[in-house]
C-alpha cells in the first residue's frame, strides 16, 4: 500500500513538473498578447477622476476573473468537441478589436474638437451630472471588460497551444495558472501606473518642501504620468490593431499571404488596419440605414 501511495505522490510530482515547465514555455509564447493586453487596458484604466481609478480597475480585474472563469471550461470543451470554432470565434473576436482601433482612430481625426468648450463660455450647470458621469463610468467599464474577453481568449488558446500533446489535467493547470497569471501581472502593473501622480504625492510631502531626492522623484512622476497615459492612449490604439491582424494573418487564408516579403509587424498591421476599415464601413452604412428608416 506505502509502494502505491509513493507512487501516486511520484506522478502527481511529475505532471507538476511538466506543468511547471509548460507554464514558463506558454508565458513565453504569450508574452507579446500580454504586452498589447497592458497596453490596451492601462488606456482603457485611465480618465477617471482620482478617487474612482482604483475602484474602477478592481471592477475591470473583477470582470477578468470572470471572462477567464466563463472562457476556460468553454475553450477546453470546444477544443476537445468542435476544434474548428474557436478559429471563427478569434476571427469574430479579431473584427471587433480592429474595429475597436480603427473607430479610436476616426474618432480623433472626424470627432476631436466636438467636445471643447469655449474658454469664455462656463458649462452649463446639470443636476444630473453624477448620473451621467456614473453612467460614462460604467459604459466604459463594460467596455474594458468586453476588449479583456477577447484578448482573454486569445491568450488562452495560445497557451492551450503549447500543450494540445499533454494530458487534460496538465492542459487545464497549466492554461488556468497562465490566465490568472495574466490578470494578476497586466492589471497589477496598470494600477501602479494610474496612481503614479499620488505616489509622486506622497514623496513631495515626505520631503517636506525641501530640495531633496524625493521631491525631484515625486515631480518627475507626477509629470511623467499624462505623458504615458497619451502614449499608453496611442500604443493601446495600435495594439487593437496588431492583435486583430495576428489574428487575421494566422486564421484568414486571403491575409496569410498579404505582403509576404513585409516585417510581420506592417503585415498585422496592415491586416488588422484592413479588417478594422470593413467593419467601421459596415457599421456606419448600417448606422444610417437604421437613422433613414427611423425618419
Amino acid at each position: 500500500m506505502a509502494s502505491g501511495i509513493f507512487a501516486i505522490l511520484d506522478d502527481v510530482a511529475s505532471m507538476m513538473d511538466d506543468v511547471a515547465m509548460m507554464s514558463k514555455i506558454a508565458t513565453k509564447k504569450t508574452a507579446g498578447i500580454l504586452g498589447d493586453d497592458l497596453a490596451v487596458n492601462a488606456e482603457k484604466a485611465t480618465g477617471f477622476v482620482s478617487s474612482r481609478e482604483l475602484p474602477v480597475l478592481w471592477a475591470i480585474t473583477k470582470g477578468s476573473f470572470l471572462n477567464k472563469l466563463i472562457i476556460l471550461p468553454v475553450v477546453f470543451v470546444l477544443s476537445y468537441f468542435i476544434p474548428i470554432l474557436i478559429k471563427y470565434i478569434l476571427i469574430i473576436g479579431g473584427f471587433y478589436l480592429a474595429y475597436e482601433g480603427v473607430h479610436k482612430i476616426y474618432e480623433y481625426i472626424f470627432h476631436k474638437n466636438e467636445d471643447n468648450t469655449p474658454e469664455t463660455e462656463l458649462p452649463p450647470v446639470n443636476v444630473d451630472d453624477d448620473d451621467d458621469l456614473d453612467a460614462k463610468e460604467k459604459e466604459k467599464i463594460k467596455a474594458a471588460i468586453t476588449t479583456d474577453f477577447i484578448l482573454s481568449v486569445e491568450i488562452v488558446i495560445i497557451a492551450l497551444g503549447t500543450v494540445l500533446d499533454k494530458g487534460l489535467a496538465t492542459q487545464i493547470m497549466t492554461v488556468s495558472f497562465v490566465a490568472i497569471l495574466a490578470t494578476i501581472g497586466v492589471y497589477g502593473i496598470v494600477a501602479m501606473i494610474v496612481r503614479m501622480d499620488d505616489f509622486g504625492l506622497l514623496l513631495i510631502s515626505k520631503s517636506k518642501g525641501k530640495n531633496s531626492l524625493l521631491l525631484t522623484l515625486g515631480n518627475f512622476l507626477i509629470r511623467m504620468l499624462p505623458i504615458i497615459i497619451r502614449v499608453l492612449a496611442v500604443v493601446g490604439t495600435i495594439a487593437l490593431i496588431l492583435v486583430a491582424g495576428g489574428i487575421f494573418i494566422h486564421y484568414i487564408d486571403v491575409m496569410h499571404h498579404l505582403l509576404p516579403t513585409f516585417p510581420s509587424l506592417i503585415r498585422e498591421f496592415v491586416a488588422g488596419f484592413a479588417g478594422g476599415l470593413t467593419a467601421l464601413i459596415a457599421y456606419l452604412i448600417v448606422t444610417g440605414i437604421i437613422k433613414m428608416v427611423k425618419k
